[in-house]
């Protein structure tokens, strides 16, 4: 065979192997992105102008939290907190309101004692989202309950529910407070 004609043939497959090679590191990038992030990778890439932009926000919400100090609770911390979600959740019986914006504080408070900046509601949802994603609408229909709260716009049966996702993320947050973070997968 000529060289030419070997060429011919070596060129094109090795072109051929790079694009599988590159498919495949591409999907399986975007496995990671929609395993690690659950539910708030739909909702990222549906919200962003094309999937590209979205998987690109997640994996710059990913190198901010991994820039982040998020640390394990002790045990006397993590004690303190469950009896204080324990005083807000009594607190609903006489206080529905009350016990929504206590817990949404507390809510607040264990993340801030994890290591997670609170000042601003949309950038505590990216920065929980890398960890928490599966547990992210929770905190979102609390929240929106809680505003709504504020103007006395909201049912007890929506301030029961917005108690109910306050415990899904403080649950999570607590159980993960145990752990270093860098150990989990």
């Amino acid at each position: 065979m000529s060289t030419g004609t070997l060429l011919a043939i070596i060129i094109p497959v090795v072109v051929v192997i790079g694009l599988v090679t590159a498919a495949i590191v591409l999907l399986m990038r975007r496995r990671k992105l929609r395993e690690r992030f659950g539910p708030e990778y739909t909702r990222t890439v549906e919200d962003a102008d094309s999937r590209k932009a979205g998987e690109r926000e997640l994996r710059a919400r990913e190198k901010r939290h991994d820039s982040l100090d998020i640390k394990p609770l002790d045990s006397t911390v993590r004690d303190r907190y469950t009896r204080d979600w324990t005083h807000v959740q009594d607190e609903f019986v006489d206080r529905p309101e009350d016990a929504v914006h206590d817990a949404d504080r507390l809510v607040t408070s264990l993340m801030h004692e994890r290591g997670y900046p609170t000042q601003d509601f949309e950038q505590r949802l990216k920065d929980l989202s890398v960890e928490h994603g599966r547990t992210l609408e929770h905190y979102r229909a609390a929240h929106d309950v809680d505003v709504l709260s504020t103007r006395h716009e909201a049912t007890t049966e929506q301030l029961r529910g917005a108690m109910v996702h306050y415990r899904a993320l403080f649950d999570e947050l607590l159980a993960d407070g145990g752990q270093p973070h860098h150990a989990r997968a």
